[in-house]
This record gives C-alpha cells, sequence and structure tokens, in this order.
C-alpha cells in the first residue's frame, strides 16, 4: 500500500511540474484605418485560438512597408493600399501565395457633431482654418484626400491650411482635439461606434480619387498566421470588415 502511496505521489508531483505551453505570438502591422474593424476580428479570433498570442501593432502603411524592408519583426503586414504587399512579394519579403484582397477604402469629409460646419461643403467653407489630411508622403488615404480636393477643385484653396497626419487615425485625433476644423477621414473610422456619434460625415463621390484596394500579406510562415488569414478572409471576417465600410472587390 505504501508503494502505491508513493506512486501518487510522484504522479501528483510530476503534474505539478509540467511544462507550461507559451502561446505562439503573432503580430500584425496593420493600416490605422483597421482600428476598430481589427478589434472585433481579433476578439472572435482569440476565443476561437487561445493558444495564439494576437498582438497588432496600428500605422501608416508606408511608413510600415519601409520598416519590413528593414527586417521588422511582422509576421503579417495588412495595408491600406495592396501595392505594399504586392512589392513585398515581388522582393522576397512576404509570400506570394499569400497576398490577398480584403476589401475597398472610402474616404468623407468629417467634422466634429458639435461644429456647425456641413462637412458636404467644408472644405470650401471661408471660416476653416485647418483641414487635417493623413500624410499622403506615406499614407494611403492621404493620397486619396489629396486626389479628391484636385478632382473636386478644391486643392488649391485648402493647400496652405493643410495639417498633415502621421496616419488616418491620427487626422481624425486632430479634427477632434480642435487642432483641425475638419478633416478627411477613412469611412471605417468614422462609422465605427466609439465615433459615429462624435460627429457628421459626407462621403466623398468614388470618382473623385483611385480605387483604393487594401490587402495584405504573410511575411513569415506559420500555422497561425495562415489561420489568421482565413479567419479574416472568412464570411465572419467579411461580415465585419463590410459592417466597417469596406466593401469588397466587385462590390
Amino acid at each position: 500500500m505504501r508503494g502505491l502511496e508513493q506512486l501518487a505521489l510522484i504522479a501528483l508531483l510530476c503534474t505539478g511540474c509540467a511544462p507550461h505551453v507559451q502561446p505562439r505570438k503573432l503580430t500584425i502591422a496593420a493600416a490605422a484605418d483597421l482600428n476598430f474593424a481589427l478589434e472585433e476580428i481579433s476578439r472572435s479570433f482569440r476565443q476561437q485560438h487561445p493558444a495564439i498570442d494576437l498582438q497588432t501593432n496600428y500605422g501608416s502603411s508606408g511608413n510600415f512597408y519601409s520598416q519590413i524592408q528593414n527586417h521588422a519583426p511582422f509576421d503579417v503586414f495588412l495595408s491600406a493600399d495592396v501595392e505594399y504587399p504586392r512589392k513585398l512579394a515581388g522582393e522576397g519579403l512576404g509570400l506570394a501565395d499569400s497576398l490577398f484582397v480584403y476589401g475597398l477604402g472610402r474616404i468623407v469629409v468629417w467634422v466634429p457633431a458639435q461644429s456647425a460646419l456641413d462637412p458636404a461643403t467644408a472644405l470650401q467653407a471661408a471660416a476653416v482654418r485647418h483641414v487635417a489630411i493623413a500624410n499622403p508622403q506615406h499614407a494611403p488615404y492621404g493620397r486619396a484626400a489629396e486626389a479628391a480636393m484636385r478632382s473636386l477643385g478644391v486643392y488649391d484653396r485648402v493647400e496652405g491650411k493643410l495639417v498633415l497626419g502621421e496616419n488616418v487615425a491620427q487626422t481624425l485625433q486632430f479634427v477632434e482635439s480642435g487642432a483641425a476644423d475638419v478633416g478627411i477621414v477613412a469611412l471605417s473610422l468614422a462609422i465605427a461606434p466609439p465615433v459615429r456619434d462624435r460627429g457628421r460625415y459626407w462621403q466623398v463621390p468614388l470618382e473623385a480619387y483611385p480605387k483604393m484596394e487594401q490587402g495584405g500579406i504573410i511575411l513569415k510562415e506559420s500555422a497561425a498566421a495562415r489561420a489568421f488569414r482565413s479567419w479574416l478572409l472568412d464570411p465572419g471576417g467579411r461580415a465585419v470588415l463590410q459592417r466597417y465600410g469596406f466593401y469588397l472587390p466587385g462590390n
């Protein structure tokens, strides 16, 4: 009997000494316009994949592209312009067979809820002192904003009033903080639950700027990265993206 008790004690001690399995870390570099939509998608992904430690960094797609060229430790890149992932695939810095388009972006003219400005005419208002857009040098939404203003014939009027955000999320912050009177931001941010009651927007006509194909790529092969890509592109992920204004290609 004593032998059995000893075996049981050894078994109990071995159970306590079992190695702790560390979650697999998966790091995403994501365009700033994905902030709210991706957070919702990530919550459901984590519930279904608790063994994956999902970490997301938001910023300018152009800046992320440069960082990845310099071997920044990201596993997946979600860009506001699919051309950046395509370039990375061509440069051998991403897996060409994983390249995908996840949606089409839209831009809006946004003003705070308390503003007297009409967002449809705000860019032409003489009272406007500062207009916020993302920096066109590295932010796709900034390039779209500049193209739209030129197409609408207001660029020369507002060029001297421009305030440049590091990315489209910071652009929205500039308007909310009062650093700018009006901004051109992503539809996905304007209609997000935390923002939609804080402002009003006018959707810029699609013909006023080039089509914004947004896409991604897996940078480092792993089962976790493939699982995340599938989750984003499956009907559940696509439904969330569409709810945040990311129209699907062909729609």
